[in-house]
C-alpha cells in the first residue's frame, strides 16, 4: 500500500491574527498616535479605501481600527489610532519593535471606483479624517478621473487636527481644502464653526457631486442635512458608521444596525440605505 501524503496544510482563516511588528510611531495630537506596521512574516496584504482590520495590543483585546494608510502601498499598515480604553491605549502605547495582532481588511470600503467623473465632497470631522486618508490619496493619485475635489474638515480646537502637513500638500495638489475649528485662541486666523458651516461656503454641482462622510454621527446627521439642502441627493451620500465590532465578519451580531451588520454591509453605507435606520432613538 503506498504512503499517504501528508495533508496540506489548511489555510489561515479570517479568525487567524497575522503577526506585525510596530516600523514607527508619530504622536498627532494630546491622545491620538499614528503607528506604522510591517509584516513579521511574508507581504503586507491589499486593501480599499474605507476598510478596516481587527487590531490588537498584548492581551488587552481586539479592537476595529479604520486603515489609514495609502492603498497603493501594501507593504505597510498605517493606522491612527485614539486612545480612548485600555486596548486603544496598549495599540499606541506601542514602540517600535513591538508585536500587535491584525486581522482583515473587513468591510465596504469608499465607492472611490464608482463615482469617476464626479466631483467628490469629503467632509469629516476630528479624527474620522483618518478613514478617509486613504480615499483622498487615491483620489489625488487618479486627480484627472474625477471633477472637483473638496474637503471639508472639522476639529475642537487648531492642536486637534489631524495631518496639518498633508492638508497643505493636499491642497498644492489641487484639492480645494476647507478647515474649521470649533473654538481657537487669537492666533488662529482659519476658519470658526462647524463643519456644516463649510458646506454652504463650498463651491459644488449638487448634479455632479458626491459626498464621503465620516465623523461623529451628530456632525453627519447634520451635514448630510447641509448637502441635502445644497440639492445632492442622498443616494450619492455615503457615510462611514461606527458600531460593536468584535468578530469583522458578520458572526458575532454585536454591530447590528437595523437589518444590517456594520462589518460585513458596512462600514460604509449610502445615506440612502442608512436614512430609514437612524432615525429609530437608541438603535
Amino acid at each position: 500500500m503506498p504512503a499517504l501524503s501528508p495533508p496540506e496544510p489548511a489555510a489561515a482563516g479570517p479568525m487567524v491574527p497575522a503577526a506585525y511588528r510596530v516600523a514607527g510611531t508619530r504622536q498627532d495630537t494630546s491622545d491620538t498616535w499614528t503607528l506604522e506596521l510591517a509584516p513579521c512574516d511574508g507581504d503586507g496584504f491589499p486593501f480599499a479605501p474605507g476598510q478596516f482590520t481587527m487590531l490588537a495590543a498584548g492581551g488587552t483585546g481586539e479592537v476595529p481600527i479604520s486603515i489609514s494608510g495609502d492603498p497603493a502601498r501594501t507593504e505597510t499598515l498605517v493606522h491612527t489610532v485614539r486612545a480612548v480604553g485600555p486596548a486603544t491605549r496598549a495599540i499606541c502605547a506601542a514602540r517600535p519593535g513591538d508585536v500587535l495582532s491584525v486581522r482583515g481588511p473587513f468591510g465596504r470600503p469608499w465607492p472611490v471606483d464608482d463615482v469617476e467623473g464626479a466631483d467628490v465632497v469629503v467632509a469629516t470631522g476630528g479624527i474620522g479624517l483618518a478613514p478617509l486618508r486613504p480615499a483622498i490619496l487615491r483620489l489625488l493619485h487618479r486627480a484627472e478621473r474625477y471633477g472637483r475635489l473638496t474637503l471639508l474638515y472639522g476639529a475642537r480646537t487648531p492642536d486637534q487636527l489631524l495631518y496639518p502637513d498633508e492638508l497643505d500638500e493636499w491642497s498644492e495638489r489641487g484639492m480645494d481644502v476647507h478647515v474649521t475649528v470649533d473654538s481657537a485662541g487669537p492666533e488662529w486666523l482659519g476658519h470658526v464653526g462647524v463643519v456644516t458651516r463649510l458646506v454652504r461656503r463650498a463651491a459644488l454641482d449638487p448634479v455632479r457631486a458626491v459626498a464621503m462622510l465620516c465623523g461623529p454621527e451628530i456632525m453627519m446627521r447634520f451635514t448630510v442635512t447641509a448637502l441635502s439642502e445644497r440639492g445632492i441627493e442622498y443616494d450619492r451620500i455615503h457615510a462611514s458608521m461606527e458600531r460593536n465590532m468584535q468578530c469583522g465578519i458578520g458572526h458575532c451580531g454585536h454591530c447590528q444596525l437595523g437589518p444590517t451588520l456594520v462589518c460585513r454591509d458596512g462600514p460604509v453605507y449610502p445615506w440612502s440605505a442608512l436614512a430609514p435606520w437612524l432615525t429609530v432613538r437608541e438603535l
